[in-house]
């Protein structure tokens, strides 16, 4: 599911849709869940999205392609106009109504629903498994988070010494509620954290259902999911959950997509990219290996195609062909790069306009922030979001979240000042 406006993650889905946002360096939020399948063996894959849909087009098109015996393939299925209606999803379900007749599916075919902005590695087998032997029509992945994170989520509580669901409250905000579903038991002991804290089972947005359920389940104008398919579903059928014990993170803020970039820079990371028996693909783009000269470099994470000259930074990630010039000092960033390596004579010609080259200028200091795609940020410039109220904005630049965001195809003068360092 990639359908959403994504106004959460603004300006980084200003032009670009959300699972097409460049995620760790060098991969895509949607490389994700695609991975996911493929490493679980499932490789019918369609991806349902309407909004500025260019750019995740294009990055499917070139990185999933498959050979002809396989019969694997991972399809794009925008948001269209038919002779039923004009409108454009309105939901999570409404999306997935409105593509029932692309997916033919047969009453015993099982489909797996997922979201295309969640940080998560995941075997869905022993998923579809417990689905098929305990007979559900719908299971729901749970992971228990704590009980001051739930308000955001739909949050569920499943019968004693059984996996079957038994209530479903989307986003609860009552204090009472929260604390009538915190779990407790067997469930509560087998989670890896053996601490006191409280958790709560919420729903991560990944669903199981046979084909003739979904059909069933999606034949009114319920628009979506969690609030009210779910819900509507308790009590008349059969609902388990399938708990997930393991790192996930739903990346739906600014600040969430910053502080979930940075924490790979850490020693142990809590996702790991450099698992090699279930890889995150993504694009091949065939750079050249980064190139560092002089640099002073603390936790950082650099992609392919980077040149950084004596710069210093600082628990940093560099995107693919990101230029770091000479003096300037990087510190909690993350640098998305750019989409193209300028020539000299191009770099020579904007310098004649007075345009800095892409990336970050020489002695230039940057920090808290998003550089977005193919940013121009001149010499001696100051970048940082201390002082600088939430929601401030220029054609340029904005904060988002306590995050200073350079937004893509930005053009930042020489010598701009913002924020107090």
């Amino acid at each position: 599911m990639g359908g959403g406006r994504g106004t959460r993650l603004y300006p980084l889905t200003a032009s670009r849709c959300k699972p097409a946002v460049p995620l760790a360096g060098k991969y895509r939020l949607i490389d994700i869940p695609i991975s996911n399948c493929l490493n679980s063996g499932f490789n019918s894959i369609c991806v349902l999205t309407q909004f500025n849909t260019a750019s995740l087009h294009s990055h499917i098109q070139r990185t999933y392609k498959f050979d002809a015996f396989g019969k694997g393939y991972v399809d794009i299925l925008a948001a269209e106009q038919n002779m039923e209606g004009e409108a454009w999803y309105q939901g999570t379900a409404d999306a997935v109504r409105h593509n029932l007749q692309h997916f033919n599916l047969k009453d015993n075919d099982h489909v797996l629903i997922l979201s295309g902005d969640q940080l998560f590695r995941m075997d869905f087998r022993p998923m579809i498994m417990q689905h098929i032997t305990e007979k559900a029509d719908v299971t729901i992945a749970a992971k228990a988070m704590p009980k001051a994170e739930v308000s955001a989520l739909g949050v569920m509580r499943v019968r004693d010494n059984s996996s079957e669901i038994t209530e479903f409250v989307e986003k609860p905000k009552d204090p009472a509620v929260i604390d009538s579903l915190v779990i407790h038991g067997k469930l509560r002991d087998n989670l890896s954290d053996k601490s006191d804290a409280e958790y709560c089972l919420a729903s991560m947005g990944i669903y199981v259902f046979t084909g003739k359920f979904l059909n069933e389940a999606l034949d009114n104008d319920m628009k979506d999911f969690g609030k009210e398919v779910i819900p509507s579903l308790l009590g008349k059928k059969k609902l388990i959950a399938h708990v997930f014990d393991a790192y996930w993170e739903d990346i739906g803020t600014v600040r969430a997509f910053w502080e979930t970039n940075l924490a790979l820079t850490d020693p142990i990371p809590p996702f790991d990219f450099y698992d090699e028996v279930a890889p995150i693909y993504t694009h091949d783009r065939l750079l050249p290996a980064a190139k560092l000269n002089g640099c002073t470099i603390e936790r950082v994470v650099m992609a392919e195609g980077a040149i950084v000259t004596n710069a210093k930074l600082t628990r940093c990630v560099v995107g693919v062909r990101a230029v770091i010039d000479t003096g300037a000092e990087l510190e909690n960033v993350v640098h998305m790069g750019a989409d193209t390596f300028e020539s000299l004579e191009e770099i020579a010609e904007a310098k004649k306009k007075g345009v800095p080259m892409i990336g970050v200028g020489k002695n230039s200091v940057v920090k808290n922030a998003i550089i977005d795609k193919n940013a121009r940020i001149g010499e001696n410039c100051r970048l940082s979001p201390k002082g600088v109220a939430d929601g401030w904005e220029t054609p340029e630049l904005c904060v988002r979240g306590g995050v200073l965001v350079v937004k893509k195809n930005s053009i930042i003068p020489a010598g701009t000042v913002i924020g107090d360092e």
